[in-house]
């Protein structure tokens, strides 16, 4: 076969001048690629921004136990809404995740994907450094929504950031690999919060330095900053055709030398049918029903991932196990986070991801169900392992199916709205949780986390469209 020009792209008789035009052949380019150490550098470096993200996100979990010991907060209120609640600050976090998902995701499809996350990653550090230093449970509240704000918009833009930097035969590995990344913060968090929790740290309650341990991420950001380019895909689509084909040109040259073979010609899919976002768009076909699933599915999903993520160690105490002890099986639950996304990286691109999807679902419905009537230590252990697994893996099939099934001018704002869903059920989870706990006791935890597991498997099984192996702009019709 005849080589040709690094950037030199097969056109069809129909294709034609013009921005969208070149918004195909940068995306055609894009998808050609294979995977090599360049490509996933990238996504190492997004992951590693989304590494500190995480700790943010899961020390909710880790240091409930620390709050309620130091006095700021009971672990049930008699009020279903109290504030001093370990409820109100799972959902104080979750209800910054909405506002951020919302109301802000839509920033990254302005001023681009590269921008807005350097800036959400600096403003939930900032934040979170800002709370670890609250006395009262108000204002610890307070700055956990704002800090909640930044992890919900740089959550969906690194979901979106990679999934138009990967090739279309790596997306599903893509998501696996950032998610292992990611989900390497849990252990990390579960081993501080066991070793710092129960003890004073230079005078301080030691979930004080387990939240400013996680602040200090703002220290790397712009190291990562420098390393990772625009997405090209994004700057094509505003008609920023010159750097596109600067950034993507020097990712081929490398890409093509450490490939050792030219690369193979990139062959344009079908038209976008607009450059221009509206967000009405989300409401017109084909993307109304996918909205309105993603709605659907993020509603529930959340009840049954964060009803047992974020309240892992107080549902342990619970059960009769000691702070101490809560904290060690806790941290033995973690260690699991990241082999979800291991067994995801063998798998995510040879099983359709609705289907990967609907399994997890139906995993964390049964050992759930398991989980709740069990008293064995041992065998809590081994199905809290065995529902984390399956949270793991729903969370690399989800994260990667919504950013698939929307055109490329309004990824971002589209993710961040159907997302947002999840926010705000995981707000009133924490008080649901925290209801069900004092009410029903673990068993009526769980019976809650089932339902929601239903109706999962229930919106994507039957309303999800199939993704697998196929470009971005082809999902897009």
């Amino acid at each position: 076969m005849s080589s040709l020009p690094v950037g030199a792209v097969h056109e069809s008789p129909a294709a034609h001048s013009g921005p969208s035009d070149a918004s195909r052949q940068i995306n055609a380019r894009i998808d050609r690629l294979p995977a090599t150490r360049s490509v996933w550098m990238l996504i190492l470096l997004l992951a590693l921004g989304g590494w500190f993200e995480f700790y943010d996100l899961f020390f909710t979990a880790y240091v409930g136990p620390g709050l309620v010991k130091s006095g700021l907060y009971s672990t049930t209120t008699a009020s279903f809404f109290g504030v001093s609640g370990l409820g109100a600050f799972v959902a104080a976090s979750f209800a910054g995740l909405f506002i951020g998902t919302f109301f802000l995701t839509g920033l990254a499809d302005r001023y681009g994907r590269r921008t807005i996350f350097t800036v959400s990653l600096l403003w939930y550090s900032i934040a979170t450094l800002i709370m670890a230093f609250q006395t009262t449970a108000p204002m610890i509240n307070l700055w956990r929504l704002i800090a909640g704000i930044g992890v919900g918009v740089e959550l969906v833009t690194i979901d979106t950031y990679v999934s138009e930097l990967a090739p279309k035969h790596l997306r599903g590995r893509a998501f696996a690999f950032m998610h292992l990344i990611q989900y390497l913060a849990v252990p990390a968090v579960a081993l501080l919060s066991w070793w710092l929790v129960p003890q004073q740290v230079f005078g301080m309650d030691g979930w004080r330095t387990v939240v400013i341990i996680g602040a200090l991420g703002a220290l790397i950001v712009w190291a990562i900053r420098r390393r990772v380019p625009e997405s090209p895909r994004w700057l094509a689509q505003q008609g920023r055709t010159a750097e596109a084909e600067a950034i993507l040109s020097a990712l081929e040259a490398r890409v093509q030398r450490e490939s050792g073979r030219p690369l193979p010609p990139p062959v344009l899919s079908v038209e976008p049918a607009a450059t221009k976002a509206k967000f009405r768009e989300i409401w017109q076909k084909p993307y109304r029903r996918r909205a309105i699933t993603l709605l659907v599915f993020n509603l529930f999903q959340a009840i049954g991932f964060y009803g047992f993520a974020s309240w892992v160690p107080t549902l342990l105490v619970s059960k009769g196990i000691t702070i101490t002890h809560s904290l060690m099986y806790s941290f033995v639950i973690a260690i699991s986070n990241p082999f979800g996304p291991l067994i995801g990286m063998a798998i995510a691109d040879r099983i359709e991801r609705k289907t990967l999807v609907v399994l997890s679902a139906l995993g964390i419905a049964i050992f759930g169900s398991l989980f709740a009537v069990q008293t064995s230590p041992a065998m809590l252990m081994i199905l809290g392992v065995a529902i984390t697994l399956c949270g793991t893996l729903l969370s690399v099939g989800y994260h990667a199916y919504q950013t698939e099934l929307f055109p490329t001018r309004i990824r971002a704002r589209a993710v961040g709205f159907v997302y947002s869903m999840s926010r705000l059920s995981a707000m009133f989870s924490g008080f649901m949780i925290a209801f069900a706990l004092r009410h029903f006791d673990v068993t009526g935890v769980f019976a809650l986390i089932t339902f929601a597991m239903v109706m999962v498997m229930a919106s994507i099984g039957l309303f999800g469209p199939r993704t697998n192996q196929r470009t971005l702009d082809e999902i897009s019709h």
